[in-house]
């Protein structure tokens, strides 16, 4: 698919809101980056956007979400944004990660097509086009998620995690994917409203996303190898995928049903935990053997006590999931709208 090729410079326009601030009208496109003391990459960054972009026609807008940067990233963001006005700074008052600085980004992005890459100009942002143009062609897709095939990282202790990370997120979540890692992406802004980013999620946005309803394709993408700046991962981010990875597994299949998941588990420690006692008393009564001392009455005493207590967190567990949607009118439920095919601009 080639990308469209036109002189039209595209920037969102301005309006004044209320209170004398100023509001960007609604956007073709928002292209949404999270930055972390990349400061040696930005003008690079930016250029590269805007060459990519401005020729398609498209009107677009570039959200550059400042995580709390130690360097010089505030003062240059500045500096670019006066020299182009399609670029819309964020910046955060410190460093809260890239799941909330992503969060950020969609909360104030205005377009119709989001775009996610990183900051550090591994993916390339020549391949926007490629995959707006997916979006447009195909308007039963929600997401088109980039898949690094020809990844270009030299150090194997990036690359081995990496896979490792992936088979076992798809195995998980049920949602296959090759790259989860890759952050060159395109979603439709109405499956990002179903979305919310908490902790360090964002490795899981694609499942997040056919969670909430979204279809998704995923297609081999350019990726560089780094040239500038250092990597911000470090090996301890594989215990935190591991956790966030439980959370996932849980909001995916009990979020709306939680007493499935502690009374499942809660009555087979009741269960097992009654058998043991129960065979204790056919001890006690039909045999008239000791079992004071026995730890076997210990650990059915325990098993039963924990049992209750999982049912009951169950219990607290529905409660609280009808709180959160009966008081404020959340629905459980998205419904989905049918999209004609994008008219091609010539």
């Amino acid at each position: 698919m080639n990308s469209i090729a036109s002189a039209t410079a595209s920037r969102p326009a301005i309006v004044p809101a209320a209170g004398g601030a100023v509001a960007p009208q609604a956007v073709d496109v928002s292209v949404v980056i999270p930055v972390y003391n990349e400061a040696d990459n930005l003008h690079e960054l930016v250029a590269r956007v805007g060459a990519a972009l401005l020729p398609t026609g498209r009107s677009f807008e570039l959200l550059l979400i400042d995580d709390g940067s130690s360097d010089a990233s505030r003062e240059i963001l500045h500096s670019l944004a006066a020299a182009h006005p399609w670029l819309r700074p964020l910046l955060l008052i410190r460093n809260y990660g890239q799941s909330t600085a992503l969060q950020a980004g969609f909360d104030h992005a205005v377009g119709s097509l989001v775009v996610t890459l990183d900051g550090d100009l591994q993916n390339d942002p020549v391949e926007i086009p490629r995959l707006l143009d997916m979006m447009d062609e195909q308007p039963d897709i929600d997401v088109v998620s980039g898949w690094r095939k020809d990844r270009q990282d030299r150090a194997l202790s990036r690359k081995l995690p990496s896979w490792l990370a992936n088979r076992l997120i798809s195995s998980v979540t049920g949602v296959r994917l090759n790259d989860y890692g890759c952050a060159l992406k395109v979603y439709r802004h109405a499956i990002l409203e179903n979305v919310r980013l908490y902790g360090e999620t964002h490795r899981f946005i694609a499942a997040l996303a056919v969670e909430a309803g979204a279809r998704m394709v995923e297609v081999p993408v350019l990726h560089h190898a780094r040239l500038r700046g250092a990597s911000k991962y470090g090996i301890d981010r594989v215990f935190r995928v591991l956790l966030d990875l439980l959370w996932i597994k849980f909001s995916m299949r009990f979020l709306h049903r939680p007493l499935h998941a502690f009374g499942g588990v809660g009555f087979a420690f009741i269960g097992t935990g009654g058998a043991f006692l129960l065979y204790l008393a056919v001890l006690k009564l039909a045999f008239r053997q000791d079992i004071g001392g026995r730890p076997l009455l210990l650990l059915g005493a325990l098993l039963t006590l924990i049992g209750v207590q999982l049912v009951a967190t169950g219990v607290l567990g529905e409660l609280l999931t009808r709180i959160y949607h009966e008081p404020q009118g959340r629905l459980q439920y998205v419904l989905r709208r049918d999209r004609a095919p994008r008219q091609r601009r010539g």
